[in-house]
């Protein structure tokens, strides 16, 4: 394999990071880099230069502030799954990051990564989107229902860097995934949540980008329990369809899913009426 040139960089600020975007208009930010290394590696990314943003530590916190669960960007899964914070408040949060790939990957892997990438299999985006969180950059704050764009596509602009996500904390919630066995990609994951403004649920791995189930949301809004969403089929037109399984079968799995995540919901809040 012929190699190609590029220039690595490794800010000590958020500033330092800005100026270097602003500098070098082809370069790619690199968090954990387990989705641009091996784009990298498969010449399905070939960017003249790499702002490593991990070290900053401006974007690695974990922090409460009223009923908001803030994250950096640089943090990175295993922190996430071994705070006592995010257990206590979102306890199905702790449990979709300690479900990411396998312990390499949760020692390298960010919060930011994940997000910034969406990866059409990841799982942060489903609780991002479900949460209806906040994704905070160094411009700006976008809502997660604004955020998710596309396969591998968001609302981020060439000279946003990600900073922070805020997630919202829910009366309850609940996450199921049916991952890979090989990758623990999600081929479908589902997470349900009740939050202040009402039920959400988002489902990752299924099609090309995240998305809400408004039938779903509509009738666990009038009854939170698995029965609910049990006889609701959604359709296999648009879904990803590949050697792991076709897009009928995602499109079953979602319900399946969906069912067993509100189980999930229920038995964290301690039954239906938490």
């Amino acid at each position: 394999m012929i190699p190609y040139p590029f220039t690595y960089h490794r800010p000590n600020s958020l500033a330092e990071a800005e100026a270097l975007l602003a500098r070098l208009p082809d370069a790619k930010l690199l968090a954990g880099g387990h989705s641009l290394i091996p784009a990298m590696k498969l010449r399905l990314a070939s960017p003249a230069a790499l702002i490593d943003i991990s070290r900053i530590a401006d974007l690695s916190f974990i922090r409460r502030a009223g009923d908001t669960i803030s994250i950096g960007a640089a943090v990175r899964h295993f922190e996430v799954a071994d705070s006592e914070m995010v257990h206590k408040a979102i306890a199905a949060l702790a449990s979709l990051v300690e479900e990411i790939g396998d312990p390499a990957v949760r020692h390298m892997g960010t919060v930011g990564g994940s997000v910034a990438n969406n990866d059409p299999a990841a799982d942060y985006p489903a609780a991002v989107l479900a949460l209806g969180a906040t994704i905070r950059t160094n411009q700006r704050s976008i809502s997660a229902d604004d955020f998710f764009t596309g396969m591998f596509s968001t609302a981020l602009e060439d000279t946003e860097i990600l900073t922070a996500v805020d997630f919202p904390i829910p009366k309850r919630a609940g996450y199921v995934k049916f991952a890979n066995p090989a990758s623990r990609y999600a081929m479908v994951g589902v997470f349900v949540a009740e939050t202040a403004g009402g039920v959400r649920v988002a489902i990752t791995g299924a099609a090309p980008c995240v998305f809400r189930s408004s039938e779903m949301e509509t009738a666990l809004a009038q009854s939170f329990a698995p029965d609910a969403v049990a006889s609701i089929a959604i359709r296999p037109e648009g879904m990803n369809s590949d050697i792991h399984g076709s897009a009928e079968y995602r499109a079953h799995l979602v319900t399946v899913l969906a069912k067993r995540a509100v189980a999930v919901a229920l038995r964290s809040s301690g039954g239906p009426h938490g």
